[in-house]
Parts: C-alpha cells; structure tokens; sequence
C-alpha cells in the first residue's frame, strides 16, 4: 500500500489511558503504538481535540467504541494531515482539517476517513476549529433532520449554554427559527442571549414550561433538544405545541421515566432521540457533505466557536472534571501540540 508522509513519522506516539478506578484522575499520558492508515484514511497530527460528555462515559465504562474504531478518547479533533492513504484522493499532506471521529483524539496523532474531514478556514485556529465538529454534526443531524425545525418555528434547547447548546442557538437563529434556552446560571442564560437567543430561561428559578407558554401565546414549542431526560420527559411534552417533536440526545437526569402518554396522543407529538458515534461511514459522509456545503461556510462568521477553557493533552482529567460540573460554557478543548 503507497502511503503518502510527509516526515519520518515516529513508531510510537503519547494518548490518553484510563486507569483501573475509571476516575478523572486516573487518566494520564501514555505511550500508544502510532496508527496507520487505511486505504481511504489520513493521519492527522492532532492539534486540539474537543471534550464531550461521551468521553466521560467512555472513561467510567458506560459508552465503548464501535467496533473497529480506536480504544482512546476523543470524538473530535483539528491539526494537520501528515500521512494519506492509498486510495485518498481529496487530502494533501499539510492540509488542515477538522473531523468527527470515533475515537482516537485524546492523543498526538489520529486517523479520519478522508471523506470525513473538513479543512478549516484560515482564520480559525485548532483550538477553536475542535470546538465544532461534534456540536454542528448533533445540532444539524438531531435539529433540522430528525427534529425538521423550520423558518419562524420555536427551539427551546435544554443546556444552551453547553457546547451543543450554543452552536443550535446559532444554527436555529441562522435559518430563521425563535430560540429559547434553559441555562442554570443568569451569567449562562445572558451568553445565551448575547448569542441570539430570544429567550432564556434558568430552570433553578424560573418554571421552563410557563415561560414557553407566554413566549408562544399558549402554543408550545414546535420543537425540543433534550440533553437532561428524566423528569424533564413529562415537563418536555406539556411545554410542546401541538404536532411538536422532543428529541432526546443525552440523559443527564437519566435515561428511564414513567410518563403519561395521553398527551402524547392528544397533541400528536413525535418523541425520538439518536446518537452519531456509530453511525456507519456512508452516513457520516452524507452529513459531511452537507455540512460542507451549508454550515460550513458559516463557521467564523455567524457561526462561531465558543471555548470556554483549555487544558493541556496530559491534564484531560482536569478538563473531564470540569466538564462533568457544567459550570463551563461552550466547549471545553485539550491543547494535544505540547
């Protein structure tokens, strides 16, 4: 197999390990065996890799990499390509690009389906290009795919001051949606509202479902992301309008409710939820394609990446603790160049 390199790559390279105790800080650097690429793969050396709650339930034994796909952390990652596999067409050696990955980007180097990467605008460094990835690919494929949210229907986003959170908050202004969010902090729901949210809610003092009300004269919300779950179920189905979807995402309250599906029925509502990381590769090609096309020309203009804070790769059990708070905003980034 022709393999383009563009230097002496080394035989060996540092990741992130997770330790017996699967704590925070259990994780720490070490040394992996450098991945090579297949036929339609890059190698990329890793520039920043972005923090997601999956990555925690990785650590803590709850969330395995399909199979096939690397062992190490990381669903998204930035840098730049030094390796091309045999059959890469679109990739150059020194093109920057950032990807959804399986795995793999808690580490110095990781692989991407070429037809999986995104080459990242000049003005957009790594740390912030890493920051998107995952958000654009959830908001896009659970917002506007499965959630069908159109021009002048109403987004009430769950954690939109989360890193998710922010990018719908942004996606849904852009295409012409009302946007209201819960945030558990006044400082959280004011970022919401600086970035185009028209209405924000925290759900510590104020009842989500009553300001929905009044936003929508009664009607509901055409439309919900979900990242909490539990007794939000029941709470997520009276603030909904009538023929209105709820899309679960994530489970922070957890995964199982007892609700009444009266109201389901009576409204005509559509309860549904997906993930990504297993999605087969034609799958994730189509959303790459399209995201190229719509979303992608936006990022650094009205779609802009939201960092709130930057560990170095060997401190990922720092970034984990703290994503695991919520107190951040945006996304939290590890710094994999050293």
């Amino acid at each position: 197999m022709t393999i383009e390199i563009a230097d002496e790559i080394p035989e060996k390279m540092s990741a992130i390990s997770i330790g017996e105790d699967k704590s925070p800080g259990s994780l720490s650097l070490a040394e992996h065996d450098m991945p090579r690429p297949d036929t339609h793969e890059i190698l990329v050396k890793i520039g920043a890799a972005g923090v997601n709650r999956g990555d925690c339930y990785q650590r803590m034994g709850f969330y395995p990499p399909p199979t096939g796909a690397s062992d190490i952390m990381g669903l998204e990652l930035a840098g730049t390509i030094v390796a091309c596999g045999s059959g890469v067409t679109r990739w150059q050696v020194g093109a920057r690009v950032a990807a959804l990955v399986a795995g793999g980007g808690y580490a110095e180097y990781g692989l991407v389906h070429e037809d999986h990467a995104l080459e990242i605008p000049k003005n957009i460094s790594f740390t912030e290009a890493a920051a998107l990835p995952e958000t654009i690919y959830t908001v896009w494929a659970n917002v506007f795919e499965l959630g069908g949210l159109s021009a002048g229907q109403t987004l009430l986003i769950h954690g939109g001051s989360s890193g998710i959170g922010t990018t719908a908050i942004q996606m849904a202004k852009h295409f012409g949606a009302i946007v209201a969010s819960t945030a558990g902090t006044d400082e959280k729901c004011d970022f919401c509202e600086k970035l185009g949210a028209d209405l924000t809610i925290n759900y510590k003092n104020s009842d989500f479902e009553a300001a929905i009300a009044t936003l929508t004269d009664g009607q509901g919300a055409n439309l919900i992301l979900d990242i909490v779950g539990g007794s939000y179920f029941q709470r997520n189905i009276a603030a909904a309008a009538r023929g209105g979807r709820i899309v679960n995402i994530a489970h922070l309250e957890g995964a199982r409710a007892e609700i009444d599906m009266l109201p389901v029925m009576l409204k005509n509502l559509t309860l549904t939820g997906s993930t990504l990381r297993a999605r087969p590769i034609p799958e994730k090609t189509r959303l790459t394609d399209i995201i190229r096309e719509k979303i992608w020309p936006l990022v650094g203009k009205e779609i802009k990446p939201i960092v709130d804070s930057v560990f170095p790769l060997g401190e990922a059990g720092a970034a984990q603790s703290l994503m695991e708070t919520s107190r951040h905003i945006g996304k939290i980034i590890l710094d994999c160049e050293g």
